[in-house]
């Protein structure tokens, strides 16, 4: 298969089972008050990821170990400090442009035991497998091109997993997010995105992706238990 067409082809993909997921989470609900509308969402996610994963993998080189403890310390720090210094700088840029500071309103409509279990872990779990599991992955043939960072290289399949990452954030505009909140998230997000794509492809082991997600979501975690 042409490069050009493993791209579309996994941005294509990508974009319908997100497209599926967010219509899932939309029209349908388990109508319970435990169980957010994002649960569906993120099942929905989950189980067509798994599926193109499995089903396309002459294409989608996924790797899934256990990482050995002492390469985790890095990928999890460079998740937290991604949220704290992306967060203070755009929380200071919107105080300045005269904006309020919202709260995320998945976070913002979940009690401290929903947080913890339907956005640090499930949606981690699933949003990495969309877009580092498969995406980044069935990418992976264009690996050779990419851009160097100081002495970090990113390749082509790090930065469009993590670009598609915080573009498809602006989906909560339709969930009531403000402009500067959106800015904020997308920026965030695609920020978080690259940290978890370059430790993916450098230890190939989707598990480091995951890691980086859950340690950009504590200071979330963090802030709902606490309040």
């Amino acid at each position: 298969m042409k490069k050009s067409q493993i791209l579309i082809l996994g941005l294509v993909i990508t974009l319908v089972i997100f497209a599926l997921a967010t219509v899932a989470g939309r029209y349908f609900s388990l109508e319970s008050s435990f169980f957010p509308d994002s649960f569906i969402t993120h099942t929905v996610m989950l189980v067509l990821s798994v599926a193109v994963i499995f089903g396309l993998k002459k294409y989608v080189p996924f790797r899934i170990v256990l990482p050995r403890f002492k390469t985790i310390w890095k990928p999890a720090l460079f998740g937290i400090l991604s949220a704290i210094i992306v967060n203070i700088l755009l929380t200071v840029i919107t105080r300045m442009a005269g904006g309020n500071i919202e709260a995320h309103p998945l976070m913002a409509a979940s009690t401290p035991l929903q947080t913890f279990l339907f956005i640090f872990i499930y949606a981690s779990i699933a949003e990495e497998l969309l877009l580092r599991g498969f995406l980044q992955n069935v990418l992976s043939p264009l690996h050779d091109q990419g851009i160097r960072f100081f002495k970090v290289r990113l390749s082509l399949p790090v930065i469009l997993s993590a670009v598609v990452f915080g573009l498809i954030h602006l989906i909560l505009l339709t969930a009531g997010a403000g402009g500067l909140l959106l800015v904020r998230i997308v920026i965030f997000t695609t920020v978080l995105g690259l940290f978890a794509g370059y430790y993916q492809e450098k230890y190939n082991n989707f598990s480091y992706a995951v890691i980086v997600h859950m340690a950009g979501n504590l200071m979330g975690l963090v802030s709902a238990l606490i309040s």
